[in-house]
């Protein structure tokens, strides 16, 4: 079997499907021969030895429906993408294609990276479900992260083809555990349905916990934001930090918090979890899969049901029981588990 893998949606600086697609080609090139699509340099130092690598024109290029014929001369027997783009037509090969969640129906905006024709497509692409149905119908499977997106898939009547889950895994170095501070920390972008404005509205009840917001931020956000830190409140922004000092701070922090009206997985409630460091996140189905008791949930649009919560891990014995709980269901997500699950598919075809 020639086995393919679509790295071309791997980026610089990792994204989710970044981590997705590295994560599953670490662990399936240990079980078998695998060749990786790649169009930049870069993607072949993050994927690393062991591979074999073909590249080709990106899969952002308007050339992409003639994709499949390199890969029918290829001689690939199976393709997986970790997306829903890669090209089906006239192959002569089984086509795996992923859709990682529906959130980009309910919020229609473009990523940031792409030229302004591709965000014009991504718009209208993402304004009805008709143009997925129709994508879907070149794949021999359907690949998601989780059970919540698979009932969502379903629902919109996306696809007749069958629908497997392959989870998301945290590849986080876990840390001893050290002495906690009072440390909140969110990850994730500021775009408005991760609502972060209730996580800062709710820091005038926490005068005594310090909310670290960590990802990078444009200088005009920040002001719209930092006009809306209460008085007495503490609250500051990393700009952004490096898996280094991601992984120290989750390992020291008192929580991971997130007031999301709207996820796809929610990599850092598990990144969190993982490191036995309780989340305390909006009250939404795919968190409560991901991080279930290793969580507390709340009311995205109170910020009182917010401080409550922070409140509720002080109790005695509380944030020892949510950091075990959430270990344990963190063992549930691994890559290796994830990578024999989506070889038994591919073989399976």
């Amino acid at each position: 079997m020639r086995l393919v893998f679509d790295g071309r949606f791997i980026q610089r600086h990792p994204d989710g499907i970044t981590k997705f697609s590295l994560g599953l080609i670490r662990e399936l090139r240990k079980l078998t021969q695998l060749t990786v699509l790649v169009d930049s340099e870069f993607q072949k130092e993050l994927i690393g030895d062991g591979v074999e690598f073909f590249a080709t024109r990106k899969a952002t290029s308007l050339l992409e429906p003639l994709t499949s014929l390199t890969l029918n001369r290829l001689g690939a027997d199976v393709v997986f993408s970790p997306m829903q783009t890669t090209s089906g037509l006239l192959k002569k090969y089984k086509l795996v294609l992923t859709i990682h969640d529906l959130i980009y129906y309910r919020h229609r905006t473009p990523p940031a990276q792409f030229n302004p024709l591709i965000r014009g497509i991504w718009w209208l692409y993402h304004s009805s479900f008709w143009p997925q149905r129709l994508v879907l119908k070149s794949a021999d499977a359907v690949v998601t992260v989780s059970k919540t997106s698979k009932r969502q898939i379903e629902a919109a009547k996306l696809t007749q083809r069958p629908i497997w889950v392959i989870p998301n895994a945290s590849d986080l170095k876990i840390l001893d555990q050290q002495p906690r501070n009072k440390q909140l920390l969110y990850m994730g972008s500021f775009i408005g349905y991760k609502n972060v404005e209730t996580l800062i509205s709710g820091m005038a009840e926490l005068p005594d916990y310090q909310l670290v917001l960590l990802s990078k931020i444009t200088p005009r956000r920040k002001q719209q934001l930092e006009k809306l830190i209460p008085e007495g409140a503490s609250v500051s922004f990393a700009g952004g930090v490096s898996e280094d000092e991601y992984v120290r701070l989750l390992s020291s922090s008192f929580a991971l918090v997130s007031a999301s009206k709207d996820e796809g997985f929610g990599i850092p409630a598990l990144e969190a979890i993982a490191q036995g460091t309780p989340a305390v996140l909006s009250d939404l189905e795919i968190f409560r899969e991901v991080a279930a008791d290793g969580a507390l949930f709340f009311d995205p649009e109170d910020p009182h049901s917010f401080a409550s919560q922070i409140r509720a891990l002080e109790e005695p014995g509380v944030w020892n029981q949510i950091a075990s709980a959430g270990k344990r269901q963190a063992g549930n997500y691994s890559w290796s588990v994830s990578a024999q699950k989506l070889l038994g598919l591919l073989k399976s075809l």
